[in-house]
């Protein structure tokens, strides 16, 4: 995202706070999560497809990791095994399985994004405390969001 010209919260945190921020990323490989389709719609359980070849969650799947932890800051190897430019995926509140590649999926340099990565192999959706409950998955947002916001 930075090297595109936009902002993050990590990027953000790390300008304003350096090295004593620490930056954890998040990776899952498969399972199931609890999204929208959409800003504003209704969030329901979906797949989650298999992470696409070469991404930094089949790297991660492929090394067997069921669960694991990677510790990045102060580890020059790790660093480097994660220092080139490679697919990461990106779930949040909206999953639109469909178009995955375009949706969800941007070039990334780990090693500089983050100090340690949690990758849970297999996720399970999380379940509303009120399951009666048709809250939607988010406010309704302007169409230029999250860009013009």
């Amino acid at each position: 995202m930075g090297e595109g010209g936009e902002l993050n919260l990590g990027q953000l945190v790390r300008e304003q706070h350096g090295a004593a921020a620490a930056l954890l990323g998040f990776s899952t490989h498969h399972g199931t999560v609890t999204a929208a389709s959409d800003w504003g719609d209704l969030f329901e359980t979906k797949q989650v497809r298999p992470a696409l070849s070469g991404s930094c969650e089949d790297l991660l799947h492929r090394a067997g990791g069921e669960r694991c932890r990677v510790i990045l800051r102060g580890h020059r190897e790790l660093q480097q095994a994660f220092a080139a430019p490679r697919l990461q995926r990106a779930i949040g509140v909206i999953y639109r399985p469909k178009s995955e590649r375009q949706s969800h999926y941007c070039r990334a340099r780990l090693a500089r994004q983050f100090d340690a990565i949690v990758h849970i192999d297999e996720t399970h959706a999380l379940q509303p405390l009120d399951p009666s409950s048709d809250a939607p998955a988010a406010p309704k947002a302007p169409a230029t969001y999250p860009s013009a916001v």
